[in-house]
C-alpha cells in the first residue's frame, strides 16, 4: 500500500523520463527510484524476527549514495555529450560554408 501511494505521488510530481534505452526491455511506465525514496523507504518490525534497523539505515544509505553518484555521472555524461554534439554542428556550418565559397581540396 505504501509502494502503491509513493508510486502515484511521484507520478504526479516527476515526468516520465524522455531518453529511452533500446537495451533495457522495462515496461513504459517504469520509474527508477531516486536516492530520496531510498532514504526514506520505512521497515516495520514483523514479530520476534525484526531486522536491526540500524544495519538497514546503513544498507539504504550506502543504496542512495551510490544512485546519486550514478545520477551525478548520467548527468555530467549528458552535459558532455551536449558540448560535443554543439562542437560538432559548429564544425559541419563551418565546412557547409567553405564548401560553398567554392574552396575544395
Amino acid at each position: 500500500m505504501l509502494f502503491r501511494r509513493l508510486l502515484a505521488g511521484r507520478r504526479q510530481t516527476e515526468p516520465p523520463p524522455q531518453e529511452t534505452d533500446s537495451t533495457c526491455y522495462r515496461a513504459a511506465s517504469y520509474l527508477p527510484l531516486r536516492p530520496w525514496q531510498v532514504r526514506r523507504r520505512p521497515f516495520t518490525r514483523r514479530g520476534r524476527r525484526g531486522v536491526d534497523a540500524a544495519e538497514v539505515r546503513n544498507f539504504l544509505d550506502q543504496v542512495a549514495g551510490d544512485l546519486a553518484d550514478a545520477y551525478k555521472a548520467l548527468s555530467a555524461s549528458r552535459a558532455e555529450t551536449a558540448r560535443v554534439e554543439a562542437e560538432f554542428r559548429q564544425w559541419r556550418a563551418r565546412q557547409s560554408r567553405y564548401a560553398h565559397n567554392g574552396h575544395t581540396r
